[in-house]
């Protein structure tokens, strides 16, 4: 629960003993794939144990026909500042992979002969396999406004769709498309965000808010569809959705990543009230109507919300983090609250649990009184229950408007 070392290991079908193939990094390695002609081994590596979202570098080494390594491995990507996700082989002397970008998962074609990566592709694009050959991919890709259909591209052909399971309903409603705007964040480095309008838009009309917050945090809102968030389904209850990408957001460079470690509720609260203030802007915009809602670490920052700040109408805080104290002691993944606060509670930088967390500021829910709906589910082992049982004891005592009165604060 500490350790995020995996291996890659190498065992003879018949059985035996396994061969343990990456033991020399002691952070994670993934994702093996030969090379079409059996020749060349990929993977792909991370470097700093004990941070599941450090950069995935692309790894390549020769082999001989039996899988084994004949030389050392080499870092493809050593000086891409990129994060590789899939990873398949569309020949001999070319990877190709999928990549965060800037609020989209496109392809990257990496050329072995060159070195060179090139960017193609738009929405999210995931699943990537390709034929036996290499000369084929065949990938799944989604936008916002629709789920995901299958495409298939030859070479530097254009993809070709090749299913259209949603066309018939996706033609019957009225989807808009997502408006990416950049937001001055934090000591005015640029924030990424996307602006969902609803069905039927009238700009002369004024429309309350959904400002929604990603989980992660390393993580993203993307051109892509979600059935578990999905934007689409806010805005067609008359909401303007606002999608920011602030601090720790993935796809936008890795010291972007790694800016939220340590500091949850410093310049990521920034980038996001900077963000806020953009969507008061907008002339379309009820600013006395702008509620807010997030999950995990978009849950975290709904109690890190209503402890600091009054300006939103009502807050929806799902499966989030309330004290981190209790929450190491409870979650079943130790290494990332060990990699984000630099160690346990117990240990050199027990400031780092103090500083951020919500609870210690518990007395200015009362303060605030931000109507609040908490959802929490028993199975949840990453954020586990008791964080909400926390944040919801501390409502009630202070007598915030709950569930309901949070519900209807937008009405």
């Amino acid at each position: 629960a500490w350790s995020t070392n995996m291996d890659l290991m190498r065992v003879s079908v018949k059985g035996g003993k396994p061969e343990t193939l990456s033991a020399e990094n002691k952070a994670a390695d993934n994702a093996p794939r030969f090379s079409p002609d059996g020749k060349k081994f990929a993977y792909r590596a991370q470097k700093k144990p004990g941070y599941e979202a450090d950069k995935w570098d692309v790894m390549l080494v020769e082999v001989d026909a039996s899988g084994k390594w004949t030389g050392k491995p080499r870092n493809l990507t050593a000086d891409v500042d990129i994060s590789a996700e899939d990873l398949v082989w569309t020949g001999n002397d070319t990877l190709t992979i999928t990549l965060a970008d800037k609020g989209s998962t496109v392809l990257g074609t990496l050329s072995l002969a060159t070195g060179k990566l090139e960017k193609s592709g738009e929405g999210m694009i995931t699943g990537v396999s390709a034929s036996s050959d290499g000369k084929v991919i065949a990938f799944a890709q989604s936008r916002m406004t629709r789920p995901n259909e299958m495409f298939a591209r030859q070479g530097a052909d254009k993809p070709v769709q090749l299913t259209q399971a949603n066309e018939k309903l996706l033609a019957q409603l009225d989807l808009p498309a997502p408006e990416s705007v950049t937001v001055k964040g934090a000591s005015g480095t640029p924030m990424q965000m996307w602006i969902l309008k609803p069905p039927g838009f009238d700009a002369t009309k004024k429309y309350p808010v959904a400002y929604l917050v990603h989980g992660g945090p390393q993580g993203a809102w993307e051109d892509g569809w979600s059935f578990r968030w999905c934007p689409s389904l806010w805005a067609a209850r008359g909401y303007v959705v606002a999608l920011p990408n602030p601090r720790g957001s993935t796809g936008f460079g890795q010291k972007y990543t790694d800016e939220i470690t340590g500091d949850w509720g410093g310049k990521c609260y920034e980038d996001l009230m900077k963000g806020a203030d953009y969507v008061e802007s907008l002339p379309y915009v009820d600013k006395t109507r702008i509620g807010s809602a997030g999950a995990s670490f978009g849950g975290y920052m709904m109690n890190w919300f209503a402890v600091n700040t009054g300006r939103f109408k009502c807050l929806i805080s799902h499966c989030s983090v309330w004290n981190f104290d209790s929450m190491y002691g409870t979650t079943d993944e130790l290494w990332f609250d060990e990699w984000e606060h630099g160690g346990p509670p117990w240990g050199k930088n027990r400031e780092s649990y103090e500083k951020h967390s919500p609870q210690r500021l518990a007395g200015n829910l009362g303060k605030f009184k931000t109507p609040m709906l908490v959802i929490h589910n028993d199975l949840d082992f990453r954020c586990p229950i008791g964080q909400g049982h926390e944040l919801f004891t501390a409502l009630q005592r202070q007598k915030v408007p709950e569930g309901s009165a949070s519900a209807k604060a937008l009405d």
